[in-house]
C-alpha cells in the first residue's frame, strides 16, 4: 500500500502542475472606443486629490507650550471652564485630562513662549481664571502648511 501511494503521489503532482498550464492565444481586434462621463468626474477628482494632499501632510508634533489654566476637583468648574474657552477661542485647542482626583485644564498650541504670554494676558485680562496661569513645555500639535510642508 505505501509503494502504490509513494509512487502515485508523485505522479498526481506531476499531472496537477502539468494541468496549469494555460496557452494564451491573442484575439485583438482593432476598434473605437467612445466614452461619455459626466463633468462632475473631474470635479470629484480635484476635491479627492486636494483631500489626499492635505491628509498626507497630516497633524505634526514639535516641542511647543501651553497654558495650565485649572487643577480642581470641582468638575462642574472644570467643564464651565472648558466651554468658556472653547467660545472665546475657536482658533485654539483646549485639553482636559482626568489624574485622580484632580481635572486639568490646558489652552493651546503655542511655538513660541511669547504667543503663550499674549494669551495669558488676554485670558487674565477677561478674568476667565482667577488663579496662577502657568505656562508649560510639551509636545504640542502643530498644523501644516501648504506652502512650507517642512515645518519640524
Amino acid at each position: 500500500m505505501k509503494k502504490i501511494f509513494s509512487l502515485l503521489l508523485p505522479t498526481f503532482f506531476a499531472l496537477a502542475a502539468a494541468a496549469q498550464v494555460i496557452e494564451i492565444k491573442d484575439s485583438v481586434t482593432e476598434g473605437k472606443i467612445t466614452v461619455y462621463k459626466d463633468i462632475r468626474l473631474d470635479v470629484l477628482a480635484k476635491k479627492e486629490a486636494a483631500f489626499n494632499e492635505t491628509y498626507a501632510l497630516g497633524p505634526r508634533s514639535a516641542k511647543g507650550y501651553r497654558l495650565m489654566l485649572l487643577s480642581t476637583t470641582d468638575r462642574p468648574a472644570a467643564m464651565n471652564l472648558r466651554a468658556q474657552l472653547l467660545q472665546r477661542f475657536p482658533e485654539q485647542k483646549v485639553y482636559m485630562s482626568f489624574q485622580p482626583p484632580y481635572i486639568k485644564i490646558r489652552f493651546g498650541n503655542f511655538l513660541e513662549q511669547v504667543d503663550a504670554e499674549k494669551y495669558k494676558k488676554e485670558i487674565i485680562r477677561t478674568k476667565l481664571v482667577t488663579n496662577n496661569i502657568y505656562l508649560t513645555a510639551e509636545i504640542i500639535e502643530i498644523k501644516p502648511d501648504k506652502d512650507n510642508p517642512v515645518n519640524n
